[in-house]
């Protein structure tokens, strides 16, 4: 990986048992904590940073904004927890970890942003906690590695491993709001569902413009991944000299048409890459980025990485789940085989059935699965378990079923290798993890986080923003968008709705992937491409960590 983090709890000495200093830029060694950080962008306003006092360091890597413009992060944050313990790392803004360690604080630590979207890996098997960015790094001290099965069962059947799992059992990841100690992991306040009247769609408005502003001053050439919906329009609306804005489709493609509409409105120039076998092929491009715990397919732009002509990178990852309810239940009517919502909360959800779908569970695929591997487990039975494991891990955190469905999901959200290749190859704004953004899903009741509240929201911003609608969702009413996708899709030589995606099974057939990816399992090849997939880069994630051989009997 061009970016990393690896640190032990110890000294330089223990430090260099694992890894070399020649591989990273700085080196940062405290009482208690040894930590090694490779990053070009070091000490970029917006971005990585680290400082150092007789008494100590901190280190804060990946996208943070602090508090009174203070252009070190880092020394703020060690100033600040030096007077405020905790709470200091409640004012953290951004997408990052965080590492402290001091003799004047009450312990060094390690610190994930609120939604844990830097992932941090650690191990104890070697008797020294090890930590760090990159799996493959951090569980190469493991010494007798071994599968764990639950791990892989959930990632072929769901496409992500919940919880605190990888695919090796003494290889774990810090949970969601958290922080690493040197023998303990402690779990944190910052993301807890407290719902408040307010004016939702003016607050959401104003903090949209804060976190738009913070974000303002990344440097260098600015691109964003651009699709025909409402996510990333918000971020070409705001951010003015974006100059070039890329998306992933057929140029007949009618997300490729709205894309390119959008860029002419906002006067940035556009680039469409037309879907071939880099756009599927999980090669280590992807895979490392994916970790063994997540689907490589949400890496929908890696193999054109090198024609991403731009410094800084925005996208709009995870805007629906955190300002348009994507977790939530909705209630539901039966029309002709097709499900249409009612534009109203499901009053009485059932959980597991609502995650089940929500992870986009295949159950007749899993079953075959299933048959054609020795992994012989009931696979409905084993999914419906472990989500249903994973939900009550949760309420402590949500005070509704709907806050937990969403909490859930936030905390297990299978794209997050979309965001983690891109901060490795650019700066990488990500919009909806704004300190100010998060505090507002959490206060907002469920009912209030929809499309509707989030384009009242970028209508303030920018009253022009719905010039162009999405092509799957002409009108302004989700009911008269399921009706026409549906007549649409009935109707003789009336053209459907297309998928904003590629199709995978076509792709994967014109590419001869069975062949080229799985000549050696046939038996798999009957099934849907995305299992094969996952079953891809769960192979390939094993097969780059070079460490010793895997024991998979258990």
């Amino acid at each position: 990986m061009n970016r990393e983090l690896f640190g032990v709890f110890g000294g330089i000495e223990t430090f260099d048992r694992f890894r070399s200093s020649d591989e990273f830029d700085e080196i940062l060694d405290g009482p208690t904590v040894t930590v090694g950080i490779r990053d070009s962008d070091l000490g970029t306003p917006g971005w990585s940073a680290r400082y150092t006092s007789d008494d100590g360091y901190c280190v804060i890597w990946g996208e943070v904004y602090v508090p009174d413009d203070e252009p070190n992060a880092a020394r703020w944050l060690l100033e600040q927890y030096e007077t405020n313990g905790r709470d200091a790392l409640s004012a953290l803004n951004g997408s990052y970890l965080a590492v402290l360690d001091t003799a004047a604080s009450d312990g060094a630590f390690v610190a994930t942003d609120p939604v844990r979207s830097r992932e941090c890996f650690y191990t104890d098997e070697p008797g020294v906690r090890v930590f760090g960015t990159d799996a493959a790094e951090v569980g190469r001290p493991i010494t007798e590695p071994t599968i764990d099965r639950d791990g892989v069962l959930e990632f072929l059947h769901l496409g992500v491993i919940l919880g605190d799992k990888t695919a090796i059992s003494d290889l774990h990841r810090l949970p969601v709001d958290s922080r690493l100690e040197a023998t303990s992991i402690e779990c944190l306040d910052r993301f807890v569902y407290q719902p408040q009247e307010f004016d939702y769609a003016s607050e959401l408005a104003d903090r949209l413009d804060r976190a738009f502003q913070r974000r303002s001053a990344l440097p260098g050439p600015k691109g964003v991944l651009l699709s025909a919906g409402y996510d990333s329009r918000i971020i070409l609306s705001q951010v003015s000299d974006i100059d070039h804005s890329y998306t992933v489709g057929s140029p007949d493609a009618q997300e490729v048409h709205g894309a390119k509409r959008l860029a002419a409105q906002y006067g940035s120039s556009h680039t469409a890459f037309t879907p071939d076998e880099r756009y599927l092929r999980p090669d280590e491009s992807k895979i490392r980025y994916s970790q063994g715990i997540k689907e490589s397919l949400h890496i929908h732009h890696a193999g054109y990485t090198d024609a991403l002509e731009v410094d800084t990178m925005y996208h709009g990852l995870l805007c629906d789940t955190f300002f348009r309810g994507h977790f939530t239940a909705q209630d539901t009517i039966d029309v002709l085989d097709k499900r249409i919502p009612l534009g109203r909360l499901d009053p009485d959800p059932n959980p597991v059935d609502v995650l089940l779908e929500k992870f986009g569970y295949d159950r007749e695929a899993s079953l075959e699965l299933a048959e054609r591997t020795s992994f012989d487990t009931d696979p409905e039975r084993f999914v419906r378990k472990a989500i249903a494991d994973e939900f009550r891990s949760k309420r402590s955190r949500a005070d509704t079923v709907q806050n937990t469905l969403t909490c859930v999901g936030i905390a297990n959200q299978p794209s997050i290798p979309f965001h983690n290749h891109l901060s490795d190859h650019f700066l990488t704004s990500f919009l909806a993890t704004d300190r100010e953004l998060i505090d507002w899903h959490l206060q907002t009741p469920p009912a209030h986080r929809t499309t509707d509240t989030f384009l009242e929201a970028c209508q303030q911003l920018d009253g022009d923003i719905l010039r162009h609608r999405p092509p799957d969702r002409p009108h302004s009413s989700t009911l008269r968008n399921e009706i026409e996708g549906f007549v649409r899709r009935k109707t003789p030589f009336l053209q459907s709705f297309q998928s904003p995606w590629p199709n995978r099974e076509v792709l994967f057939d014109r590419h001869d992937l069975d062949r080229r990816l799985l000549s050696d399992v046939e038996q798999v090849h009957p099934l849907p491409a995305r299992h094969k997939l996952r079953f891809t880069d769960l192979r390939g994630w094993l097969e780059c960590w070079s460490g010793p051989q895997l024991d998979s009997s258990h």
